[in-house]
């Protein structure tokens, strides 16, 4: 592929889950040979205009630059499901995207998204809509699951078929069912897949 050969696998996450379905996305990405995953994360934004993050974060995944949003050949998005939508910090970073809506530089990449919430009805399919509606606005082609894993059907944690989700039955809760691992990393796998397939 002429740009960066990678699936850029960014997210925020606060309490932990978010950042524990990346790594399960990155796994799926992996087993697909001729394209890497890259996790990266977003800094929190703050109510006090005068307090900024540090270049580093303390801990995680490296903080990611547009470029390499730009260079990417896929995209897994990931967010907590906040009152149904995605929360300030990733909304804040891909309102920064405006130079790569006017090059074009996102047009016909894959993308996919992935959330968690605290509670079972908590807006976790709302949540990764809202990721859709700016992802399309840059031509992107949204991936979601299709049912052919048949975790979508046996699961009574996370799992839709607009993209992976986790059921955290409280803030602390980080681990994952064994669908909502098989399902992040199903999603992996297939927006590898599709990358390559749209790179020839």
């Amino acid at each position: 592929m002429s740009e960066g050969n990678y699936i850029l696998i960014l997210f925020y996450s606060r309490h932990g889950s978010i950042a524990e379905m990346a790594k399960h996305i990155a796994r799926g990405v992996n087993k697909v040979a001729g394209i890497e995953a890259k996790i990266r994360q977003v800094p929190n934004v703050s109510d006090t205009t005068e307090i900024a993050s540090p270049a580093i974060p303390d801990e995680g995944a490296p903080y990611c630059t547009l470029e390499e949003l730009a260079d990417c050949s896929g995209l897994a998005l990931g967010s907590p499901s906040y009152f149904g939508s995605m929360a300030a910090p990733l909304k804040h970073f891909i309102d920064q995207t405006s130079t790569l809506w006017l090059t074009g530089r996102l047009i016909d990449k894959p993308a996919c998204g992935f959330t968690s919430a605290s509670t079972l009805h908590g807006g976790q399919e709302q949540c990764l809509h809202s990721m859709i509606t700016p992802l399309l606005h840059h031509g992107m082609i949204w991936m979601g699951l299709p049912y052919k894993n048949k975790e979508l059907i046996s699961t009574a944690t996370g799992g839709t078929p607009y993209g992976a989700s986790h059921l955290a039955n409280d803030t602390q809760e980080t681990s994952l069912s064994d669908e909502e691992q098989k399902l992040c990393e199903a999603q992996g796998i297939r927006i590898a897949e599709m990358a390559l397939k749209l790179g020839k």
